[in-house]
């Protein structure tokens, strides 16, 4: 091929040139600057050591009428076939030595030494360089003759085309593969040879045609890659120097945006950002100074409220009304339009119209208004003072019933808490449309778990301060009726009177100062203004009031009858709290959202009200029972939905198993780890990651090994289930060991069912039930069992001694298990006794021995072996194949019986004594059987 066995160029070293590599001459003028021309010609110029010596050889591909040494190339088909033959020799050396010469072994020298490549390497190495540089050049050589190039091009485009034209059109194609038979056939016609055996010498004159001929087709082939390559080298090197000269002018571009940003950048700092900064920070400065002042007046005008509350409980009716009368004209004049107070002028009407209200009204005031103010923001006892002044007032004019009222403001508070709760929830909730949805229940209804839950947590812990609140004021209470500051105060009132009424006088004055410039006043002197008045008022009506001869104080019956009713006060309180929690509870459930909680959730719900129920008897003193009994209902029906769901996943895990051994889990041996170090509870959720450890073929149950099914993998999960059920929720150990007995017992006679009674054929499409099912069945079973006495063990911890009667459930388990074991090692036996009754039945004691009825025994006893021997246990199978033995001399026997054969040494008895040999040594030879003793004389009858 011309184009692939063109000769190297050989370097000369020149006076210019380093190391001797051949180096082009330069010409000392200045240099030239050319267009890169296309190289028509693929092969390189030979170099000849002058300036053009590159340009002046010859090429493969395009017509050359001078003849130069570079014309002898040829290619090595051209060399090894010699026209003058009729006949084609096998080899290129029978040209000279003869026909003979491939039959000749000729003997290899030992005195030439055996060349490898590593003799070639340090040559490589040292022309590397220089084939380089060859290649360099030829890449660069330009063409002799541009006119001459031209022409050229285009008549070897014409031959080039004519050429491929002669290559068959299969070569083309883009399928092209001679893995395909009719492709292969088509480029190799293997019908014109001879098929019979031996070359004939047409066969051989044939191949080496067709050699040539595909040798022909890709010299064309190749010439035509190389012509069309050197055609478009000069758009190439055009590209690449237009490439360079692209990234120069980007660099420029690059550089001169960045000098452009960092100018711009510069102009920014230091001509706009400082004083734009400053006009800012200038008008941010008179907008605080604005907002604060305003916000020194609301927060003086916010405190109006409870310091007119504070006099009222002290009756100073005056000093309110002119403190009222101050906060409208503040509102008026420099608050207008203060949407957080719009609501607070009317309040001031309101409280107005209260200053005349009897003392009965008063304390229904503060009991209205301390239930329903903030239950985490405010101290636990508001105004503390006004408390023990109205109990003490009330107590004097024996108002006893005070306590009623208490009560009556208290359940309203109490719904008002629920609703309140509700509502801040629902704020959150942009799924819920309020003013489509108005009841209360329907909106709890519509919300998720972890939304109710949190519901529910924010009731209880609002009802916890509720009550904690209601016995705070209680206690206080108590203190009061008890007369412990009464005679104190009295005496205080009467030494303290001509002081406080100086300050009574002052006080109003203070008021009646402008009102911007008193509530502009800082916080604390508005309190201390307040209570001088109050105390002010106090005395002087405690002095106007007191009239020794009129005091008249309870009797003794009629304050113990005071504690009494404080005392149910408090187990009111917690009553009717937890009636709210309860009417929190069923609204959730009516649509029964709470049975189809997970266990998890279930037990956070069940955690939090015991937590709320021993809450609440700490701070009360007594146990309400309607929280706990509507949570035990809803964990009866807990209970219902939580073992049906697990039963159904059972069932139809069990209708979906194809009893086939399955891979275990990393996680699931460490869940059998865990109960065997004593922890019967689920473990806790690991954060998913990558885990190198692999699914193992069997289960390792304190060193022995369980081969299962996916199903029982995931009962002792379920189960597991159940039992932290139980430890989160002790209350219902006793239902759940029930359900869980359930489940025990549907397992067991479902998989009978499906197994045994060969259900699995019609519900999961298995062909038969083969013995290596049954074995995986009854080893399933057995793991079972294994942990039924661990299950027992946990309940009994959780049950009381007079309800240990129902342990009894998992001893009636374990004996149905126990007995379905027994079912399945009897079906095997069956099967094998089966087999024997038929084989042996056809039994004839005749030559050759072994015969073919032991030989298919044998055989069906290694397929029975294979299938299980690496399912149960090394005891089990042995035990299973003494009673498989047993049933096979038992048939023998009847066989031989009936056959007439004896033990009395005859031909006959021999034959059976070796097909009896052939049968021990085979069953023996299985593994975990060596040892068997199978006692083969019992099948003998003996000469009589």
């Amino acid at each position: 091929m011309a184009s692939s066995h063109s000769s190297s160029p050989v370097p000369r070293p020149s006076s210019g040139g380093r190391d001797g590599i051949y180096h082009k001459e330069r010409d000392p003028s200045p240099p030239r600057y050319r267009h890169i021309r296309s190289l028509p010609d693929v092969c390189p110029k030979e170099p000849t050591g002058e300036g053009q010596g590159l340009c002046n050889g010859p090429s493969v591909v395009a017509e050359h009428d001078r003849w130069t040494v570079y014309s002898s190339k040829v290619n090595l088909p051209a060399a090894l076939n010699d026209p003058r033959l009729a006949k084609r020799e096998s080899d290129f050396f029978t040209k000279t030595w003869g026909l003979d010469f491939t039959e000749t072994e000729v003997m290899p020298s030992f005195c030439l030494p055996n060349i490898t490549k590593e003799h070639f390497e340090p040559y490589l190495q040292e022309m590397t360089q220089r084939e380089r540089i060859h290649e360099r050049c030829k890449t660069i050589c330009p063409n002799k003759d541009d006119v001459d190039a031209v022409s050229s091009i285009t008549t070897n485009h014409d031959k080039s085309r004519a050429e491929l034209e002669q290559v068959p059109k299969i070569f083309m194609k883009p399928d092209f593969a001679l893995e395909d038979p009719a492709t292969f056939n088509m480029v190799l016609p293997w019908s014109h040879f001879n098929n019979a055996g031996g070359k004939s010498s047409r066969d051989v004159a044939s191949s080496k045609l067709l050699q040539e001929k595909l040798s022909h087709y890709l010299d064309v082939v190749e010439v035509s890659i190389a012509r069309q390559i050197s055609l478009r080298s000069e758009a190439f090197f055009h590209a690449m120097s237009s490439q360079h000269e692209l990234q120069d002018q980007l660099q420029e571009t690059q550089h001169a945006v960045a000098v452009l940003r960092g100018r711009t950048a510069a102009m920014d700092r230091v001509m706009c950002q400082g004083p734009l900064q400053a006009l800012r920070t200038a008008l941010t400065r008179n907008n605080c100074v604005k907002l604060h002042n305003k916000l020194k007046l609301m927060a003086a005008v916010h405190q109006t409220q409870p310091t007119v509350q504070l006099l009222l409980s002290t009756s100073e009716f005056v000093g309110a009304l002119e403190l009222i009368a101050t906060t409208k004209e503040v509102l008026q004049q420099e608050l207008q339009g203060i949407h957080s107070f719009r609501h607070l002028g009317s309040q001031l009407c309101e409280l107005e119209k209260l200053i005349d209200k009897m003392m009965v009204e008063d304390f229904s005031m503060y009991a209205h208004s301390d239930l329903n103010r903030s239950l985490r923001d405010e101290p636990q006892v508001l105004e503390k003072e006004r408390l023990e002044s109205l109990v003490f007032g009330l107590l004097r004019q024996r108002k006893l019933d005070f306590l009623d009222i208490y009560s009556d403001e208290m359940i309203i508070a109490a719904k008002a808490i629920v609703s309140q709760c509700v509502a801040d929830s629902i704020v959150q909730i942009e799924e819920i449309d309020v003013e489509v949805v108005v009841k209360l229940a329907d909106q709890m209804r519509l919300m998720t778990f972890p939304q109710w839950f949190e519901l529910l947590k924010n009731v209880f812990e609002s009802f916890l301060f509720f009550l904690q609140r209601i016995k705070g004021e209680a206690e206080l209470a108590y203190l009061t009726h008890e007369g412990l500051f009464i005679s104190d105060a009295l005496n205080e009132a009467q030494q303290q009177q001509q002081q406080e009424q100086k300050q009574q006088r002052v006080v109003p004055a203070a008021q009646d100062q402008s009102s911007a410039a008193g509530f502009r006043s800082q916080q604390g002197r508005v309190e201390t203004a307040s209570s001088d008045s109050g105390a002010t008022e106090m005395s002087a009506s405690r002095e106007q009031s007191f009239v020794p001869g009129e005091i008249m104080m309870p009797t003794d019956f009629e304050l113990n009858l005071v504690i009494n009713n404080l005392q149910e006060l408090m187990y009111t309180a917690s009553d009717i709290s937890h009636d709210r929690c309860v009417k929190v509870l069923t609204a959730r459930a009516k649509d029964g959202s709470l049975e189809r909680l997970t266990s998890a959730e279930f037990v956070c719900l069940s955690q939090a009200v015991e937590g709320f129920v021993r809450d609440t008897e700490e701070v009360c003193g007594r146990r309400s029972v309607s929280l706990r009994g509507a949570l035990q209902s809803q964990a009866n029906r807990f209970v219902h939905r939580f073992h049906e769901e697990r039963k159904t996943k059972l069932s139809l895990l069990l209708d979906n198993e194809r009893w086939k051994q399955a891979e275990v889990p990393a996680e699931f041996q460490d869940l059998v780890n865990s109960i065997a170090n004593g922890r019967i509870s689920l473990p806790e959720r690991k954060i998913p990651g990558p885990d190198d450890r692999k699914p193992t073929e069997f289960l390792l149950v304190n060193g022995q090994k369980y081969a299962v099914v996916g199903t029982v993998l995931l009962l002792i999960r379920i189960f597991l289930e159940y039992c932290q059920c139980v430890n989160d929720i002790p209350s219902i150990s006793t239902d759940m060991l029930t359900r869980l007995a359930d489940l025990l017992k549907h397992f067991n006679s479902r998989s009978c069912q499906l197994v045994l009674g060969a259900g699995a054929l019609q519900i999961v499409g298995l062909k038969t039930i083969t013995t290596r099912n049954l074995a995986l069945a009854s080893r399933c079973l057995q793991l079972v069992v294994h942990y039924i006495p661990i299950i027992r063990a946990h309940f009994e911890t959780k049950l009381q001694p007079k309800q240990f009667s129902v342990l009894r459930h998992f001893d009636h388990i374990t004996k149905d298990y126990n007995d379905h074991i027994a079912e399945i090692s009897a079906k095997l036996v069956a099967i094998m006794d089966s087999l024997f009754e038929k084989v042996l039945s056809k039994y004839e004691v005749k030559a050759p021995m072994p015969s073919a009825c032991f030989r298919n025994i044998c055989k069906q006893m290694a397929k029975m072996h294979e299938a299980i021997y690496e399912l149960l246990p090394e005891e089990q199978t042995q035990m299973l194949f003494l009673r498989i033995n047993a049933s096979f001399k038992m048939h023998l026997k009847r066989q031989l019986a009936r056959l007439g054969v004896i033990n009395d040494g005859g031909p006959q008895h021999g034959l059976v004594v070796v097909d009896v040999a052939f049968y021990t040594e085979n069953v023996q030879g299985l593994k975990s059987l060596e040892r068997l003793d199978l006692n083969m004389v019992e099948v003998w009858e003996h000469k009589r």
